[in-house]
């Protein structure tokens, strides 16, 4: 099966993935048609949990936020067996509310292993370059803004996530 790749591109660094449609195909059909059309281009890393996940994909540079069509969640608990990606470091995910189709467009890379989300997020790929981005991404400083915690103090923008 095709695997599409995409890279993202930040001041801190580019990050390569690799997705995978045969484990989450309306997933990976909704990210990609949000990369094609430069969606994610400019919005920022709002929540960074070192040794948890860097997300992002939900807010501009001023928590402006984003509005993306929600998507079934294809995961375990909400009856997609199929998907058995494991969230391990590297793993690309989507975030969502407590209702288990809620997902739209923001997402989150694993930046250590979390075994109590798998079967619980729809996980869609993995980093395949650029894990030290992560890295520098997961280590920069954080604090609280309004009533979101876990936000870097100094924007991390995602300047554009194209397909290679």
């Amino acid at each position: 099966m095709d695997h599409p790749k995409i890279q993202f591109y930040t001041a801190m660094g580019t990050i390569t993935a690799e997705l995978y449609p045969e484990k989450a195909p309306e997933t990976v059909k909704n990210f990609l048609s949000l990369v094609d059309r430069g969606f994610f281009d400019g919005l920022i890393f709002h929540r960074v949990i070192p040794g948890f996940m860097i997300q992002g994909g939900g807010y501009t540079s001023t928590f402006k936020e984003t509005d993306a069509k929600a998507i079934r969640g294809e995961f375990a608990a909400n009856g997609f067996p199929e998907n058995d990606l494991r969230h391990k470091r590297g793993v690309l995910s989507m975030a969502r509310t407590s209702d288990p189709n809620s997902a739209s467009s923001q997402f989150f890379i694993m930046h250590g292993d979390a075994p109590h989300l798998d079967g619980q997020y729809a996980a869609f790929g993995t980093v395949t370059e650029g894990m030290e981005t992560v890295d520098k991404i997961a280590s920069v400083a954080t604090g609280r803004l309004g009533y979101f915690s876990d936000v870097p103090l100094t924007p991390v923008v995602i300047e554009k996530i194209e397909r290679v």
